[in-house]
């Protein structure tokens, strides 16, 4: 073999360093350029989604304030349901998917989701009663994989009793309207109930699962002969809100909603929190557990903002009188 001359030689030992110091940089370079993990959030709810587009959109704007942008590190699959009975088969389909966190908004799509799953972890953003049903041991230590913001149905339900009361004095039998399908009902009724005793009211339970229940349940309060009525709140009268109103009106009989939603399309009164901050507050734990935090360390907190909304304007087409002290506490009076 002939002998390399220096100058030659030393050229060699350079060119073989610098394909060792690709080698090495290579795989570097390459890990630099991947895309990033886009991660899977699952949103399970009852439909149609153009009833909760506003509250959608404050989870996806939480999320971007975040820095969780779809398509580019997140991806959020909607699963839209027509009926409850439908959500625990949308809800393993979620879990089939392998998603990385599931978004049930309230107590009737986190028992659906809590039946799929015990590990994936779960965020809620209205539950109504999260320690009652079971969903989590307490507020501050969650346990299990299930965690979120509660609005505590059973303290508003007796409020807005109270609040339809001053409303309308002279009124002694009240009907409450509430979903035999929806988890929290069962409690909420227990808490009305108490709330009737002390205002000495005689209180109507209605029933009412469907749209279809509607005219129904406000036949059977006219035969009752009940003054008002509190709708107690649920995911179908929410998602049904419109027909909803259109049958107090129909029937004449002043109601109290649970969000400022209801008053929009003419219903009397509303009282609730703020939907919309409480879904945009809901991205914060999504965020957190995408970063690897457990669903257990992250305590359940409370809705901070609620709002009563009046509608005048209705409250004229029935012949009510809303009294000054009422419309001096309100939030909004809508003429």
């Amino acid at each position: 073999m002939p002998c390399l001359k220096p100058w030659a030689a030393m050229k060699r030992r350079q060119f073989i360093s610098l394909l060792g110091g690709a080698a090495v940089a290579w795989p570097i370079t390459a890990r630099a350029q991947q895309p990033e993990k886009i991660a899977k959030i699952g949103y399970l709810d009852i439909g149609p989604a153009s009833a909760r587009a506003d509250y959608t959109e404050a989870l996806r704007l939480g999320l971007r304030d975040l820095g969780h942008v779809e398509g580019k590190n997140i991806a959020i699959e909607f699963r839209w349901a027509d009926r409850a009975e439908q959500l625990p088969e949308l809800a393993a389909d979620l879990v089939r998917d392998n998603v990385d966190v599931i978004f049930a908004p309230s107590s009737t799509m986190v028992d659906a989701a809590r039946q799929a799953t015990s590990t994936i972890p779960i965020v809620f953003a209205l539950h109504a009663d999260p320690v009652g049903l079971g969903h989590v041991t307490s507020l501050a230590r969650p346990g299990g994989n299930i965690t979120g913001l509660s609005i505590l149905l059973t303290d508003i339900v007796a409020k807005e009793l109270e609040m339809l009361s001053e409303v309308v004095p002279q009124t002694r039998r009240v009907a409450i309207l509430w979903n035999p399908t929806t988890p929290s009902h069962k409690l909420a009724i227990e808490a009305v109930k108490a709330a009737g005793q002390r205002l000495h009211l005689q209180l109507i339970m209605v029933p009412a699962q469907t749209t279809e229940d509607f005219d129904g349940a406000f036949a059977q309060m006219t035969r009752e002969r009940v003054g008002a009525f509190v709708a107690v709140p649920s995911p179908l009268f929410f998602n049904r809100r419109a027909p909803l109103v259109e049958a107090a009106r129909k029937h004449r009989l002043p109601g109290m909603f649970g969000s400022r939603e209801f008053v929009e399309v003419g219903g009397l009164i509303g009282y609730g929190a703020d939907f919309i901050d409480m879904y945009k507050r809901a991205a914060t734990y999504i965020d957190k557990i995408l970063k690897g935090v457990k669903p257990d360390q992250l305590p359940v907190e409370q809705a901070s903002k609620y709002k009563m909304v009046i509608n005048l304007k209705t409250a004229e087409a029935i012949g009510l009188m809303v009294p000054p002290s009422v419309l001096a506490r309100a939030d909004e009076v809508i003429e």
